[in-house]
């Protein structure tokens, strides 16, 4: 132990040195706007900036790439919170409270709990990154199809309640979910799928990003313009030292079990390949509201439903670095351009790694907790520019939403079909509203069912088609059977509560 604190030590000391220091911070912001950017994110942002750092050695080059990751999961709460928009796809779970806060002017609130869950779950991961990096990888090496499979069955059971008590909605709208997740190419057969007259646009199956800015961006600004005519709650909140401290105050005392449930569960589901910040901020955000006193305040304006989803998405950046550096594989799209990184410089990411390259490994673990530190900070300070944006007129406000949601949906793909079928989402997302449905469950099933079913038919292949697999592998077992229970959960509360009126309602003898 006392030898993992000494690397340690050395690893922040060599973040520490000026240039470094530099990299994280301009790191830090660059990567803070360009995950405030809709179809930009951190993907983009690192692949965009990756032949810069050829100019630096390897080890600063590793810092200034991972800064702007930590920056990246920071900024994307951001447009979340201020315009509805996700910045990214790990900030889609954001908006389901972080907006609704702000559309009652309590911006800053919502600014300031992300800030410090974002903080308090990259700090987490960081450390459980540094005391049980080798053995956190063993056990995500463990995680074969079956497992995977178990753990998005659990997601989506978390989601059930999502939609309230009118669950045959909420059932609705996870099915609506798991065909746009089918469009496309079969992964397994290679078959193309529900393309629609052969509509070319749609081989390359729906972009999560496209649909998340469609009906956060698009549908979002349509509700609000229909419900409330214009006269949109302004945030003329001033920022003073003494009002940050107050609402840091009050988002951690209402979203602290998010944070810890975000934190834990997020590091966790970011360590397993394939899987990412993204699914990771949606089971924390659906896991906080089942064990929330008050479930029904979430999607409202909740700082929990803030809390949850933002200390997730960064905890799991952090562990979707651990399988790159101990095993050689990357956890998350934007660790995989990392990855090339480190095989163009030289590096060969492994097992190896830790002996043969202790500086730069240490110097990089250094780095997540100098970066986590600079990045609240460089947050904390951009606020008052954020909230100055709600004080414009609703009516230039909606115009740069709708021209921000079109340039970030056709940057995701570069394709003039998802602009239109952004357009289309958003029109879809604005009359389900007003049909009452459940939005939440449709996004979380069109990110985990591209997850969920290649390890379905991977796993019923594995055992010649038992489903039985689910059931009676140590790992997998115990997380199919809590699943179930879910699932069943809320369709056994609303049996008892028939019980209870119809006993209530029957005559005294």
């Amino acid at each position: 132990m006392m030898e993992i604190l000494g690397q340690l030590a050395d690893g922040i000391w060599i973040s520490f040195q000026p240039i470094n220091l530099l990299l994280i911070l301009i790191g830090v912001i660059l990567g803070l706007f360009i995950g405030a950017m809709p179809g930009l994110g951190s993907v983009n942002g690192v692949a965009i900036l990756l032949p810069i750092t050829f100019l630096v050695p390897p080890s600063s080059a590793i810092i200034f790439l991972a800064a702007i990751y930590y920056g990246a999961m920071y900024g994307g709460a951001i447009s979340s919170i201020t315009l509805g928009i996700p910045g990214a796809s790990t900030a889609v779970a954001t908006t389901f409270d972080g907006r609704p806060l702000a559309m009652k002017g309590k911006a800053r609130l919502a600014l300031v709990t992300a800030a410090l869950a974002s903080f308090v779950g990259g700090t987490v991961a960081n450390v459980l990154f540094t005391g049980f990096a080798p053995l956190l990888a063993s056990v995500a090496l463990s995680f074969g199809p079956p497992e995977i499979f178990a753990l998005m069955l659990l997601a989506f059971a978390t989601f059930v309640g999502l939609g309230g008590d009118d669950i045959p909605k909420t059932i609705f709208s996870i099915c609506v979910g798991l065909v746009l997740a089918s469009v496309g190419f079969d992964e397994i057969s290679g078959a193309p799928r529900l393309i629609f007259g052969d509509i070319s646009g749609f081989l390359h199956g729906i972009n999560f990003l496209v649909l998340a800015i469609g009906v956060y961006g698009i549908g979002e600004m349509l509700w609000t313009i229909d419900s409330t005519r214009g006269k949109i709650t302004s945030t003329d909140t001033e920022m003073t030292i003494k009002g940050t401290v107050e609402d840091a105050k009050i988002g951690m005392k209402r979203g602290w079990k998010g944070t810890a449930i975000g934190s834990f569960l997020g590091f966790f589901v970011g360590i397993l390949p394939a899987a990412g910040a993204t699914p990771g901020s949606l089971m924390a955000y659906g896991v906080a509201k089942l064990v929330s006193k008050n479930p029904e305040e979430f999607g409202k304006g909740h700082p929990g439903g803030v809390a949850a989803p933002e200390a997730a998405n960064n905890s799991a950046s952090t562990g979707s670095m651990l399988p790159m550096l101990t095993l050689g594989i990357p956890g998350s799209p934007t660790t995989a351009i990392l990855l090339g990184g480190m095989v163009i410089w030289g590096l060969t990411p492994g097992p190896r790694l830790f002996t043969d390259q202790p500086e730069f490994v240490w110097g990089l673990i250094g780095s997540f907790y100098v970066s986590n530190f600079m990045a609240l900070l460089v947050n904390l300070s951009f606020i008052p520019l954020f909230i100055w944006m709600l004080r414009m007129p609703f009516t230039i406000l909606a115009a740069m939403i709708f021209v921000l949601s079109v340039v970030g949906g056709y940057a995701a793909t570069r394709d003039m079909h998802d602009v239109w079928l952004m357009l289309g989402f958003g029109l879809s997302a604005y009359a389900l509203r007003k049909l009452d449905y459940p939005l939440a469950p449709a996004v979380l099933a069109i990110v985990l069912g591209p997850i969920a079913e290649p390890t379905l038919r991977q796993s019923l292949l594995l055992s010649s088609g038992d489903p039985s697999i689910f059931f009676t592998r140590p790992i997998a077992g115990p997380i199919t059977i809590v699943a179930i229970i879910f699932i069943f959960m809320p369709i056994i509360k609303w049996m008892m509560t028939k019980s209870r009126s119809g006993a209530a309602a029957s005559p005294p003898q």
